[in-house]
């Protein structure tokens, strides 16, 4: 009888516990978003004219200028140029690098190019799940044998890291999944749902 009770606590634990966590995220970005926007609301438009939610919608309105904004040759140039000075300060190096690395996970278009293909490598009886980043830097193609090394990306189960390895690009099988399935399936530890192929 114990045993069937923690069964079913532990099965409405693990269907109530995304949920809640996804609420619970989403609630605090909107939250977040909307006080930080009253503020700034209140004062171009004053209390009288602010309605609940118009700091979520400026929010976001506001990223997407954002996003064009970025968009200019210019303004990249600058980006580039802050970003290239902030890698210079020891402490802060480390965190931006790796808060900006765990962004261009995101489905934002153009980064989304950075994980170029889904790839299973096998070694010694086992397959990795990796992701083709990018070719190999010339410095690494130093023999004949190394002119198709690409850069591998194989991301760690339930956490936000991984490792990089160059390996031959005929060592490697295309997989037939996307970046975000195969992602969700490498982060999940290989219990993330995937799409039949068609």
């Amino acid at each position: 009888m114990i045993k069937k009770l923690s069964n079913l606590l532990m099965k409405g634990l693990a269907t109530v516990l995304p949920i809640g966590m996804t609420i619970y995220v989403v609630t605090w970005l909107v939250g977040t978003m909307d006080s930080v926007m009253h503020q700034a609301l209140v004062l171009l438009i004053g209390s009288e004219n602010y309605h609940p939610g118009m700091g979520v919608l400026a929010g976001l309105l506001l990223l997407i200028m954002i996003g064009i904004i970025v968009n200019n040759y210019l303004v990249k140039r600058l980006i580039d140029l802050w970003e290239s000075w902030l890698t210079r300060i020891p402490l802060v190096k480390t965190v931006y690098s790796a808060f900006r690395d765990v962004v261009k996970l995101l489905p934002s278009g153009e980064n989304r190019q950075d994980l170029q293909s889904v790839v299973v490598w096998r070694v010694a009886g086992a397959r990795l799940l990796g992701f083709v980043t990018h070719d190999a830097i010339s410095q690494l193609k130093t023999h004949p044998e190394d002119s198709d090394l690409v850069a591998v990306y194989f991301p760690m189960s339930y956490m936000l890291g991984g490792y990089t390895l160059y390996l031959p690009q005929h060592d490697l099988e295309p997989l037939n999944l996307s970046v975000e399935e195969a992602m969700r399936l490498a982060i999940t530890g290989g219990m993330g749902t995937v799409k039949p192929a068609p």
